[in-house]
């Protein structure tokens, strides 16, 4: 009886709030932002203004959303972990000291937006919400050894596969940057807004992202500055620091005001906490410069280049890094970070010269496995399938488990020139995943049902942001 409330709840939620976004264009009345209706699933909202407006129109423009979300990410972040008033507690006390105003402003604002909709969710939801994916585990695990509690060895998921290629590498000698989004499909199959933000100040983003979240939180994003970014994940990395500023506040100050490679380096590195640790690729369209930072908490490293690639699939490279902050084995080419590094490597090689868009969409829906040599999708492949592996993908998701790609990105110089990225929902293979049909083969996963849902694959499609003569 619990688990059909759990799932009826949120469900009728969703449907009540989602009547007051009927037509084809719905605009906030105080100013000059509005959502679309969706397109290939993907929902685009333009915001703009000062800190507060623009949270408030963020949760009014998507208050149903917010509130689906937040109940997909609630019972992922609970289960076999925390107390939800655990969550909210650390982002009050932890977090929210650490938060500078323009932030703080920006997710009131979102709190007041959907509380104009009838919501019920605080600001203590909203803050723990745009913090969970570095709460769970990177704090939780540094809080309980703390409290000399047996620490239970949470893995970080391993999100993402992502390139950047620039010079001899690329069709035209300029910049083409990719990346597909992996988490577990409860969550994933909410990752589906583009988020157009006019800033009073800084600069003008399009990134994907989660409603309610001010950061992308799979980082993607491009700013009027020239500025590409992307990300994955450092795989099984330990490490937290209270006194730092939450990683979703670097990511988002970062992709808001960061004009090159320098900084964008100088802001995720200033008062990391190493929440989230990743290795971030950035390129600068207007230089054709393409960077890698290895953002841990201990060691960081940056390397860039005019003439070469960087690849990202959760492996850390940095040997110190390696050895002081995670449990990786480098040395097991079965295990996904490792089969994707080189999978990358091998594409990188055999395309050299002719990397452009169309090239990086067929990368992101790869099915080829380096450790068996052959076509077949799993937690090997580029395009993640964990769902088909009797292996799963350990330490983070047990056999067939319900996670890998959820959607993909990608984007070249004059794409980000115009503001705009092609982008896939789903996997970009075109296969689709089916909720029903999986739990009733693999029950354990049954307590996912209030929130799994079916994940079709959608085409690709050009996502374009506004531009100065459409904002005129």
């Amino acid at each position: 009886m619990r688990t059909r409330t759990l799932w009826i709840v949120p469900t009728l939620l969703l449907v009540g709030l989602s009547a007051a976004f009927a037509g084809s264009r719905v605009a906030d009345k105080t100013s000059r932002s509005y959502r679309k209706p969706a397109e290939n699933g993907w929902i685009f909202v333009h915001l703009e203004g000062k800190p507060a407006e623009i949270g408030f129109q963020h949760g009014s423009l998507l208050a149903p959303e917010i509130e689906d979300s937040f109940e997909a990410i609630k019972l992922s972040m609970t289960h076999g972990s925390k107390e939800w008033s655990y969550f909210r507690n650390a982002a009050e006390r932890v977090l929210w000291p650490h938060v500078e105003a323009e932030y703080r402003e920006e997710m009131q604002g979102i709190q007041r937006g959907l509380a104009s909709k009838g919501s019920k969710l605080d600001l203590w939801d909203v803050v723990a919400m745009n913090a969970w994916l570095e709460l769970d585990p990177y704090y939780t695990r540094w809080a309980d050894v703390q409290a000399g509690k047996k620490d239970e060895k949470r893995a970080p998921g391993e999100h993402c596969s992502a390139f950047v290629a620039t010079g001899s590498y690329t069709k035209d000698g300029k910049v083409v940057i990719g990346h597909n989004n992996w988490t577990d499909y409860m969550t994933g199959t909410r990752w589906n807004i583009m988020f157009d933000i006019t800033p009073a100040k800084g600069h003008h983003i399009l990134m994907d992202g989660m409603p309610g979240l001010i950061h992308s939180g799979d980082d993607f994003g491009i700013n009027s500055a020239g500025l590409m970014i992307t990300e994955t994940t450092i795989s099984q990395f330990v490490g937290f620091d209270p006194n730092g500023i939450p990683e979703f506040v670097r990511a988002r100050k970062a992709m808001q005001y960061a004009s090159s490679i320098d900084e964008f380096a100088k802001l995720m590195k200033a008062g990391n906490n190493g929440g989230y640790a990743n290795t971030w690729l950035v390129a600068d369209r207007k230089t054709n410069e393409i960077g890698k930072l290895e953002l841990g908490l201990k060691h960081v490293t940056l390397e860039r280049t005019k003439d070469g690639y960087f690849i990202g699939s959760n492996f850390p490279e940095n040997p110190a890094l390696i050895k002081d902050e995670t449990e990786f084995d480098t040395r097991d080419m079965s295990i996904s970070p490792n089969a994707r590094r080189l999978r990358w490597k091998n594409l990188m090689a055999e395309n050299k010269g002719q990397i452009d868009v169309a090239l990086g969409q067929k990368f992101l829906g790869d099915h080829f496995d380096t450790f068996e040599n052959k076509e077949q999708a799993s937690e090997r492949t580029l395009c993640g399938h964990i769902e088909e592996s009797k292996r799963g993908s350990p330490p983070w998701q047990p056999p067939f488990g319900t996670a890998g790609a959820v959607q993909a990105k990608v984007a070249d110089g004059a794409m980000a020139g115009a503001m705009s990225m092609k982008a896939s929902l789903g996997h970009s293979c075109g296969r689709d995943f089916k909720a029903a049909a999986h739990l009733a083969e693999h029950p354990e996963f049954e307590w996912q049902r209030p929130a799994l849902r079916d994940m079709d694959a959608k085409p690709w499609t050009v996502i374009q942001g506004t531009t100065q003569a459409t904002r005129k």
